[in-house]
């Protein structure tokens, strides 16, 4: 037996019909300006206000936020130094002071009393790069005995000089350096030359002589107080080149 039931009649309400209230809901999206914030009226600061077009606009003529544009700036890349001069590297100072130690009997003290660091680089990447075409890699111990090198020397000149000795430890380092220009020569004869023998060492034997003559007579040129222990001088400076060139050698 069915049972009937008795069902109440919906009744939609104007603002959640669709066809009925499509006027109000358009009424009610109203699209809204983004937010800006409050531009104070002493504000010297373009970007403050978030209008770039205006900021832009309100700039000078020559100018877009106080630098210049056009052909003003050029000027100052002109008064700039080159790269090197800021670096200290004068490459033309450096080969006067390498062509100087080229021929020990004729030095060019001259050049040398402004000493530099960015010669004696040059040549102590050169002889390491020497020794590593001959099977040696000896970067680090070659950077280590021209600092041991350079302190020994000063000590020793200082200490035979006295106090009228004036020699500072960057002309020592970059006299010691540059003087190490027959070594690197040494290195790289001694690519092309057999392995042990008598005219190896023959042929060492000359460019320590060779270096040992130009760094004496540049520290004693170069410092006062020098001159009376000149044969102590070479002695030191003997060793030192006397060792690289066992680095060449052996």
């Amino acid at each position: 037996m069915a049972k009937d039931f008795t069902v109440p009649p919906v009744v939609f309400p104007s603002g959640g019909n669709p066809t009925a209230g499509g006027a109000n809901m358009a009424q009610r999206r109203v699209p809204t300006a983004p937010f800006q914030p409050p531009r104070p009226s002493n504000s010297s600061i373009p970007f403050m206000s978030f209008d770039m077009g205006s900021a832009a606009a309100s700039a000078p003529s020559g100018t877009i936020y106080g630098v210049p544009v056009g052909g003003g700036g050029s000027a100052n890349f002109d008064d700039e130094e080159p790269l090197l001069d800021e670096l200290g590297i004068h490459p033309d100072q450096i080969w006067k002071k390498i062509r100087s130690i080229l021929n020990p009997y004729r030095l060019n003290f001259v050049v040398h009393k402004d000493s530099d660091l960015s010669g004696p680089i040059l040549l102590y990447m050169s002889f390491c790069l020497f020794q590593l075409l001959g099977g040696k890699i000896q970067f680090g111990v070659i950077l280590g005995w021209i600092v041991v090198s350079s302190i020994f020397l000063y000590v020793v000149f200082n200490m035979l000089a006295g106090r009228a000795g004036n020699l500072d430890l960057h002309t020592c380092t970059s006299v010691v350096g540059y003087c190490m220009l027959p070594v690197v020569i040494l290195s790289a004869v001694s690519l092309f030359l057999p392995q042990g023998g008598i005219v190896r060492f023959v042929i060492a034997a000359v460019f320590v002589l060779w270096a040992t003559r130009s760094s004496a007579g540049l520290i004693v040129s170069l410092a006062d107080g020098g001159d009376e222990h000149r044969v102590l001088i070479a002695y030191a400076c003997f060793l030192i080149y006397t060792l690289f060139s066992l680095l060449v050698i052996f």
